[in-house]
């Protein structure tokens, strides 16, 4: 399969093929006379398998783990789900760090009178030192 086929299958661009490629993620495929990269059906499973851990959120050392437990048919499912816990803690302090930001941009925009006069709250915010 050259690389275009195997980014249409998988859902991956063919930038992140070739940096999963070069960061170890995925084996590098074999070439054809032409240069084409053929990947195999394994291959384009992989790279689902990745694309739907980074829609998830998990970085790239979790997903490197979680293709090590894919891959290990004695894995412990304790192992699998820590990682999962783990990423679900870190998306619900990153999503509270969110709320917190926009609470504070809704509050200093109420706060602002959005007319011609130059005085603004939310510019005074930001010229904190």
């Amino acid at each position: 399969m050259k690389i275009g086929p195997a980014s249409q299958a998988s859902g991956v661009s063919q930038r992140m093929i070739r940096h999963y490629e070069t960061i170890g993620l995925i084996p590098a495929p074999l070439r054809r006379d032409s240069g084409y990269r053929d990947y195999a059906d394994a291959d384009v499973h992989r790279l689902r398998f990745i694309a739907n851990a980074r829609d998830l959120g998990f970085p790239i050392e979790d997903i490197r783990s979680l293709l090590g437990l894919w891959n290990d048919r004695d894995r412990q499912s304790i192992d699998v789900k820590r990682l999962a816990l783990a990423r679900a803690d870190d998306l619900h302090r990153k999503a509270l760090a969110l709320e917190a930001m926009r609470n504070t941009l809704l509050d200093l925009a109420e706060r602002c009178h959005g007319d011609g006069r130059p005085d603004c709250p939310i510019i005074a915010a930001l010229d904190t030192a």
